[in-house]
Parts: structure tokens; sequence; C-alpha cells
């Protein structure tokens, strides 16, 4: 099972900072990062569609330019990173997960992980159109659907959008419909687990990787278990 640094190590570390990432790096497999577009159309790394809550500055990420969104303070002296930076940051060293947060910035984000993104790379997003698009644009990266509630049907659905992976919330996740979503060849992940309790539930039902907050908790127990 492989294990994804949730906003890099957001239990230790300020979330989607490079500083976060250098941390869940340490242990994880792969980082996972969200992508938003700046005014002028920059992608750059930040859950929240505003800046009200992870950083110093407020109102909509997309209202300021990349140079201007470098000028708020991200928790610990971090900036908010642009997704050229974090790729810089992991390739060669860790793979990576970027979910595209807003549908219609696919085009830049696949984009920057054409030049400089990792090999080993997943695409994932809530958003089918996102995902249908990134295949497009970049075919060699693995895609996946983010799924946070119930849905029919959701291997065929998942297997029809033509991904290779599910992204479940943990408490979606259930037997059944592990077995039904590798009978269809997809990979099942799970967002997110944080204690060794849940780590354990998760290899017993055979899922194929976990994120984590804190990725080096993950890895500890796995070693020791």
């Amino acid at each position: 099972m492989f294990i994804i640094g949730h906003r890099g190590a957001r239990a230790v570390e300020p979330e989607n900072t490079l500083r976060a990432i250098r941390e869940g790096m340490k242990c994880a497999d792969y980082t996972e990062i969200d992508a938003r577009l700046s005014k002028d159309r920059i992608p750059v790394i930040i859950h929240d569609a505003t800046l009200d809550r992870t950083t110093d500055g407020t109102g909509p990420v997309g209202s300021y330019t990349a140079r201007e969104l470098r000028k708020f303070e991200a928790g610990k002296g971090e900036k908010i990173p642009t997704l050229e930076e974090v790729c810089l940051l992991v390739t060669g060293k860790c793979g990576l997960f970027c979910e595209i947060k807003e549908q219609g910035s696919e085009e830049e984000v696949c984009s920057v992980l054409t030049r400089t993104g990792p090999k080993n790379l997943y695409i994932v997003s809530f958003h089918h159109q996102s995902l249908t698009a990134a295949r497009s644009l970049l075919p060699s990266a693995r895609t996946g659907l983010i799924i946070s509630t119930t849905v029919d049907n959701l291997p065929e659905l998942a297997a029809n959008l033509g991904v290779q992976a599910v992204l479940l919330r943990w408490n979606l996740v259930n037997p059944d419909l592990v077995m039904a979503c590798h009978d269809r060849g997809l990979e099942v992940i799970s967002w997110t687990l944080d204690t060794p309790a849940e780590f354990g539930e998760a290899a017993d039902l055979g899922i194929d990787g976990l994120a984590s907050d804190d990725p080096c908790a993950a890895r500890r127990f796995f070693r020791e278990k």
C-alpha cells in the first residue's frame, strides 16, 4: 500500500506549503496538493477558493496575481507556492497527486505538469470534465475520481470515465466496494486516515493507497506491523 502526504503533511506543517511537502516527502510515496489559478492564470497551490483560512490574506485566490499572492503569509514564514515550484521540489524524489480544484484550469495545470511534473503523477478531481480534459492534455498521467458521498454504480461510472483510480472518503470504504472497483481494474485510494486503527483497517480492506495528514505516522505503523 502506498502512502500519500495529504497537502504535504498538514498535521505537522502549514498545509500546501513547500515546508509541508518537504516534511511529507520524508515518509510518503506521493505528496498531494491542490491547484487553483491566480488572476493571471498561474497555477498556485492552495486548497480553499479564498485566502482567509490558510493565510493572512482575505478574499478570493483568483482576484490576485501570482506575484501578489506571494506577499501573503501561509504559516511559519511560508508563502503560497506555484505548481511549478512544487514540481521542481518533488521531481526525482517523490510522486505527485495534483488535484484540479477549478473547472477551466486544466490547460494551465497540465502545461506545467507536462514541463516539470514528476514521472509518477496522478491528476485527480471531483470534476468529471476536468479529468476528461486532463486525459486528453496529458495522457501519460494517471487520473483519479475523488468521491465524498455515496454514488450509485461507482465502479461502472469510474471505468466509463476512463480513470485509473477512485479516491474515496474513508467512511465510504467497504469490502464489497473495494472488490467491485478492483474487478474493474480500478485502484482504490482513501482519504484522510490518521490513526493506527484506520491504518490497520485499511490494510485489512486491501486498498491500494491512503492519504494521511501525518504520512510519517502511517509509515511507522506499516514498518512496525
